[in-house]
């Protein structure tokens, strides 16, 4: 595999040219993570490594739903600036811990949080149209990539030519806050295992209904993507201030 196509090569160079935010009004986060991957058993896992924030530190953040449907939000900042900032009205625990994100080759990522007994281990992929669709992100002006008739378009577009099910690259998140993903770079998950602590969470498969936070739906097939998202500055007076959601 050429070094400078390696996913681990690629991500370096689409996270180190992020722009800033594409106006006021929002908040922004560059890096890559795993958008989203779901567990024939019915977990769902889901990897945030932001590099840059424009409201605080980078930090790394690990969203986990168990089968009964209840999710947990792990990350190495607190809750006001990770996170639980959009998602506190879905999440049932937040836990600020340390995270390891490493690289144990090229095409190859392992997530561990010990406080938690997470070890996941992802191995990552391109296809055809993930080649294709980065290239045509890429060369797209920012202005069109974070346009909402650009947005509404190609999530459901880029949903079904990757056949990760339904996608939205534009919505509501749990607390109100519009979001914009204006991924540059894309793969697929070939293949992952993972663990929490005694539980083993089996084979990667598709649920048979299709997991969400509100409006972000979460792949069906997993999917890493690098680039930037936006959030909807946080207003009190319309937003949802809760971090975390207590029965």
């Amino acid at each position: 595999m050429s070094k400078r196509r390696s996913p681990e090569s690629m991500i370096d160079r689409v996270t180190k040219m992020a722009a800033s935010c594409p106006e006021t009004g929002f908040e922004c986060f560059h890096g890559y993570g795993v958008m989203g991957l779901t567990f024939a058993s019915g977990h769902v896992l889901a990897l945030r490594h932001w590099t840059r924030s424009s409201i605080g530190p980078g930090y790394t953040s690990v969203w986990h739903r168990d089968p009964q449907e209840e999710w947990s939000f792990w990350s190495t900042q607190s809750p006001e600036t990770s996170c639980n900032r959009y998602t506190g009205e879905s999440a049932c625990e937040t836990r600020q811990t340390p995270i390891a994100v490493t690289w144990s080759s090229e095409d190859r990522l392992r997530v561990v949080a010990p406080d938690v007994g997470l070890d996941w281990a992802v191995a990552i992929g391109s296809t055809l149209m993930t080649r294709v669709m980065g290239v045509v992100l890429r060369r797209l002006p920012r202005s069109v990539r974070t346009h909402p008739v650009f947005l509404k378009t190609m999530g459901p577009i880029g949903g079904r030519a990757l056949g990760i099910g339904s996608f939205n690259m534009t919505g509501k998140m749990p607390n109100r806050q519009t979001f914009v993903a204006a991924p540059s770079a894309m793969w697929v998950v070939r293949q992952s295992s993972a663990r929490i602590g005694d539980i083993d969470l089996g084979p990667v498969g598709p649920l048979p209904r299709q997991a969400a936070l509100l409006d972000f739906l979460i792949p069906q097939r997993g999917i890493v993507a690098a680039g930037s998202a936006y959030f909807e500055e946080l207003d009190p007076d319309r937003h949802s201030t809760i971090l975390v959601r207590r029965a």
